[in-house]
Order: structure tokens, then sequence, then C-alpha cells
């Protein structure tokens, strides 16, 4: 037997064992120890959601010297709670909310305006040093976002934008554009050359192919990146304190939430509520784009 021969006996083995290994993998994710620890694991991460959705409409004494577990034995309802922390007082969080949404529209528009752009450049022009570049724009997503807090906190001050939305609306934007060009370019790139050759025949520029070819093709992807930083920017508190959190004029939702429970733990009424309220939102985007989240963050990830 020749060496020749050898390998073609061996080959409808490597075959036969790379096909069979993502189905035992498959198997064993989907078999009934895999699902029923799966909804262990779903039932545990939402008891605690569900225990502060019932305080969230539990008496403030009831909340106050009961735990959550307790409603069941005792249930009582009231809707004061929502009341008083949506429009009572002299803070009442519907303009914090109003806020979190005038934050958080621009703080992913902005990205993905921008990230589109440039994965388009990387993905399908051609210009000195552009893998050089593109590997030191995902290198940037190592790099901690504290480290940036301060610098640009002084070029804010400086340059007279503190206090306005305008300080959040970069900042978010910047933190995300590494990660936005990453995968918007990923996807660009599973885009096939032959589409884009035969617009160009057709006499179409980069601007034709842009908007007709890779825009309606990155639907996914970019729902993905636009779930991801809606999440991001409507949960985040670090970036709102540095750079929102001298006004209410500005602030966004977390803030006043972090403030609910008062310097003793007074108000857990109210946190719960005020919790709640900031939760429904980025539950409900998620929960609607989830199919295109997961979607686009495989976008590259494999080829053939």
């Amino acid at each position: 037997m020749t060496l020749l021969d050898t390998r073609d006996d061996a080959t409808p083995d490597i075959v036969t064992a790379a096909t069979t290994r993502p189905a035992t993998a498959r198997n064993r994710l989907s078999s009934r120890w895999a699902s029923l620890a799966a909804v262990v694991i779903a039932v545990l991460w939402t008891i605690p959601t569900f225990g502060l959705f019932l305080s969230s409409f539990r008496p403030e004494r009831d909340v106050q010297r009961t735990g959550w577990w307790t409603f069941f034995a005792h249930p009582a309802i009231t809707f004061d709670n929502y009341a008083e922390v949506l429009f009572g007082g002299s803070q009442p969080l519907i303009g914090y909310v109003a806020n979190s949404v005038l934050i958080t529209l621009p703080s992913v528009a902005i990205p993905i305006v921008l990230a589109t752009l440039a994965a388009y450049g990387f993905a399908w022009t051609t210009f000195p040093l552009r893998d050089t570049l593109f590997v030191a724009i995902f290198a940037l997503q190592i790099v901690p976002l504290q480290v940036a807090l301060l610098p640009l906190l002084e070029i804010f001050v400086g340059s007279g934008l503190n206090n306005t939305f305008w300080t959040v609306w970069i900042a978010h934007s910047t933190f995300a554009l590494p990660l936005a060009i990453f995968l918007l370019h990923n996807a660009m790139r599973e885009v096939p050359a032959e589409l884009v050759e035969a617009a160009r025949v057709d006499g179409a520029g980069h601007v034709r192919i842009f908007t007709t070819i890779m825009l309606p093709l990155l639907k996914p992807a970019i729902a993905a990146f636009a779930v991801f930083q809606f999440l991001w920017v409507w949960n985040d508190l670090l970036v709102a304190l540095v750079f929102a959190g001298g006004t209410s004029d500005v602030a966004p939702l977390t803030v006043r939430v972090a403030e609910l429970a008062g310097t003793r733990g007074a108000d857990w009424h109210l946190l719960a509520a005020g919790a709640f309220v900031s939760i429904v939102v980025p539950l409900l985007v998620f929960l609607g784009l989830q199919r295109y989240f997961v979607r686009g963050l495989l976008a590259g990830s494999v080829k053939g």
C-alpha cells in the first residue's frame, strides 16, 4: 500500500470524525439533563426579578417588616409606590426616564452611523495601513473605560460642555465604536465579493454599493449592536455619574434609582418600584430584537 492509498483510506475517518463531533455536542446540549439544568438556571435567575416585582406592589409597611415571599400568605397590592416614585416628591422619576431616553437614543444612533461607514472602509476599500488601523481599533476593546473618564472630563470642562447631554453622548459613542466597527466589519466581509463586483460593473460607486447592498444585508448586525448598546447605555451608572450626575436636568434614570433607597435605606418600597421601572424598557427592547441580537453577534464567526 502506498502513502497515497493510506491518505485516501484515512480521509473518510477524518470526515466522519468532523461530522460526528458537532452531532455529539448537539445531542449533549439537547439531552434531558441539559434541559433540566437550563430550566433550573432560568428559574434561579428569575426569582430575584419576580421578588422585586412583587415588592413594588406591596405597601410600605409590609416591605419594611416582611420579605416578599410572605405576599402569598397575606396578599396586599397598592399602586401608591409607582404613583409616588413616578410623579411625587421634589424629583419625580418620570423626568429621569425622559433623560434616559434622550441619552440612549443618540448614544445608539451615533456609533451606528460612524461604525457602518468605518466598517465599509475597512472591508471594501484599500488604503495604506488599513489592516494595522483595524487591529488597533480592535485592540481598543481591551482598554478599560475608566482610564479615559478623567481625561474626557477635563476636555469637557475645558470646552464648556460639562453638565450637558453632549458629554454623555460623546462618551458612550466613543466607548462603543471599537466593538461596533468590529461587528459590522465582520458582517460586511460575509457579503459575497461577486455581488460587489457585479455592482461595480454596472457602474455603482461606493455610495451606491453602501446604501443599496450593504445596509439591507447588515440589518441583523446593526440590530444586534443596537440592542447591545441600548442595554449598556440605559443601565449605565458610572458614565452617568461622572458626566451627568451633577444636575437633575441631565442625569439619567439609573442615577435617581441609586438615590431612592436614601442614606439609611428607608425607602425600599420606592426603590423596588423605581428599579422595576428601569427594567421594563430594556427588557422589552431585548425581547423584541433578541433574534437579531444572536444572529448579529455570530456574524463573521463561520466561513464557508
